[in-house]
């Protein structure tokens, strides 16, 4: 009696059981969100550092393929995302508010109703049950009432104090028990008979409320492991062609990678197989000795732009350092670049000097794709990185460049982004270490706290006190 509540609590187990499969998908389908972002962002980020980077040709083609695997595969698993929140959620959430039904004081109407009916098929038959306990118990009771009158009997007949009357009286007692016992056990017998003619139909009243019961939880059983394929179906990428497709691509791109190619191209753009522009005579003319500041620099549109490099041995991992820009007004490419002669003095040339280092972008690359390689240079001894000093061993040409012995720790007072690759790029706040004093033109050198060299405006920071 009192068992089927194990039963009934199986209904509100059910409807607590959808809750728990919704918080599960909803927390799958949260982490294929994330992965599908990280993905993009992963994959833009790299993009640039490719196409920026040094690597050209079709080998650049093939690396960058698997971004766009990951931009395609990003697609997809938001894909999966919505199937499970718009579809597999949103399904689970409709059928548990159709099959439980909340009541007003509380609890689901299915579990009253499965309380209601197992108790009204079990209270005949437990009513019946108490009459037998009640039963078994009066004849209990009787038959040590009877034991105990007989113990009685049997002491007194071995007492010879004891007058007859008492002794009938004893026997008496002893007769009555006998009765009660044989009446309590009459009656102990009825309703215990009574009890089994009525279990069948108890059992088969009990059985259809149970029924009842089983096949609501048969239809969320059922109900579970239909959302549960859906579920797998849209998890399960490796049966969408287009998934397959992805990497059948990417492995095409990859294989479409040529090295003979690739050296051609760089040859052919790079290389011996460039078009050359050998010198010529060229009238001298009074715009190649004006200086321009970094200002006008920018500001020639129409011009040319030259840069210079001193080719000394720590150059071949630093391009674009020490190098002097000059922009002339001229008709052709070809007559600007002739004119210019590498042996002039560079008081003459009136050009500038800067020092200027590769923008390293995000520590993954020093170089930039269409960095410009210089032709400037001097056959002075000082600057040949193959002279007599350096061939005995007294100087490393790859060596880095000494820092100056004046440094000074300066905070910057506004944001400045770098409009070139040798200009640095930092925040309000933040410091950096100054090399050089300030140019005429404004512009100081600095090293940030992560290694990057470059200029700066002066009237940005402040020193450290």
């Amino acid at each position: 009696v009192g068992n089927y509540k194990r039963t009934v609590k199986r209904i509100d187990d059910g409807h607590r059981l959808c809750n728990d499969l919704m918080n599960c998908i909803h927390e799958r389908a949260r982490i294929e969100k994330v992965y599908a972002q990280q993905l993009t962002e992963w994959a833009k980020r790299w993009k640039q550092l490719v196409e920026k980077g040094p690597q050209y040709g079709t080998v650049e083609r093939a690396w960058c393929a698997f971004m766009s695997e990951a931009e395609k595969v990003s697609e997809l698993h938001l894909e999966v995302k919505g199937s499970l929140m718009n579809e597999d959620f949103e399904k689970i959430k409709n059928w548990q508010k159709e099959a439980f039904h909340k009541q007003m004081m509380g609890g689901f109407k299915e579990t009253k109703e499965a309380e209601d009916g197992f108790r009204k098929a079990q209270k005949p038959w437990a009513k019946k049950l108490k009459e037998v306990e009640a039963a078994k118990k009066a004849y209990h009771a009787a038959c040590k009432e009877e034991k105990l009158a007989i113990s009685r009997e049997t002491n007194s007949k071995a007492d010879p104090a004891l007058n007859p009357e008492q002794l009938k009286k004893l026997q008496d007692k002893v007769e009555r028990s006998k009765q009660d016992v044989l009446k309590t056990k009459e009656k102990y017998e009825k309703s215990l008979k009574e009890l089994d003619n009525a279990t069948p139909q108890y059992m088969e009243n009990m059985e259809q409320v149970f029924e009842q019961c089983q096949q609501f939880e048969e239809k969320r059983l059922r109900f579970f492991r239909e959302v549960l394929l859906e579920v797998q179906k849209h998890l399960d990428l490796s049966n969408v062609a287009s998934y397959k497709n992805i990497y059948r691509e990417l492995e095409q791109n990859i294989k479409t990678a040529d090295a003979v190619e690739d050296l051609r191209w760089f040859r052919a753009n790079q290389g011996p197989g460039m078009s050359m522009n050998w010198p010529q005579f060229e009238e001298w003319s009074a715009d190649l000795n004006r200086t321009l500041s970094r200002r006008e620099k920018k500001k020639a549109s129409d011009g040319v732009t030259l840069t210079g490099i001193n080719q000394t041995g720590d150059q071949v991992s630093q391009p674009n350092k020490h190098s002097s820009s000059l922009s002339v007004q001229s008709n052709t490419v070809q007559s600007v670049q002739s004119s210019y002669n590498p042996f002039e003095d560079e008081e003459d040339t009136g050009s500038t000097v800067s020092e200027k280092e590769d923008n390293k972008i995000k520590n993954v690359s020093s170089y930039e794709k269409n960095q410009s390689y210089p032709t400037d240079w001097s056959d002075e001894e000082s600057n040949n990185p193959f002279s007599s000093t350096d061939a005995n061993g007294d100087t490393n040409p790859f060596d880095e460049d000494t820092p100056p012995a004046m440094e000074v720790r300066v905070r910057a007072l506004y944001d400045y982004e770098g409009q070139e690759q040798d200009e640095l790029s930092f925040k309000a706040g933040d410091e950096l270490t100054k090399m050089e004093n300030e140019d005429e033109q404004g512009w100081c050198k600095g090293r940030l706290d992560n290694g990057q060299v470059g200029l700066y405006p002066a009237n940005y920071v402040e020193p450290i006190q």
